[in-house]
């Protein structure tokens, strides 16, 4: 193929592969209700666009960081920030997901799918497995 047939086609596959792992996280978000449930806890109903506007900004600034390997020297203190700040998202999406676990099966059953529950279960688990695979040994190397 020629270099621009390869990169129209490469420029395709990373736009859409964005767009479904966007609107994977953002579905993931939207379902577990992350940004009312903080609003209902902490009574900031009044934030709620300034949490979304966290939410997506810290996406774009991730993304674009891990792009161009963005590394950032600092002390100690900064570092202890940082991992509590990780911390606190990773208990409130734990927290989140256990509010709503039975998310699957109720969506199964609305779809008409209970049958296939396992097949689905089981294609995401292979995909997640088979995407971890590809990373740890093609794409690293």
């Amino acid at each position: 193929m020629t270099a621009p047939v390869t990169l129209g086609i490469h420029l395709l596959l990373g736009i859409a592969g964005g767009i479904a792992v966007g609107g994977g996280v953002i579905a993931l978000f939207i379902v577990l209700d992350i940004v009312p449930r903080l609003a209902q806890l902490t009574s900031s109903y009044n934030k709620v666009h300034w949490y979304e506007g966290a939410m997506v900004g810290g996406s774009l600034i991730g993304t674009v960081s891990d792009f161009w390997n963005w590394s950032i020297t600092s002390g100690p203190l900064v570092e202890l920030g940082v991992g509590l700040l990780d911390g606190i998202f990773i208990g409130m999406l734990a927290a989140a997901l256990t509010e709503v676990l039975n998310v699957l099966p109720i969506l199964a059953k609305r779809l008409y799918m209970t049958h296939y529950m396992f097949g689905l279960l089981m294609a995401m688990v292979c995909g997640k497995v088979a995407g971890s695979l590809f990373d740890w040994f093609v794409y690293q190397r």
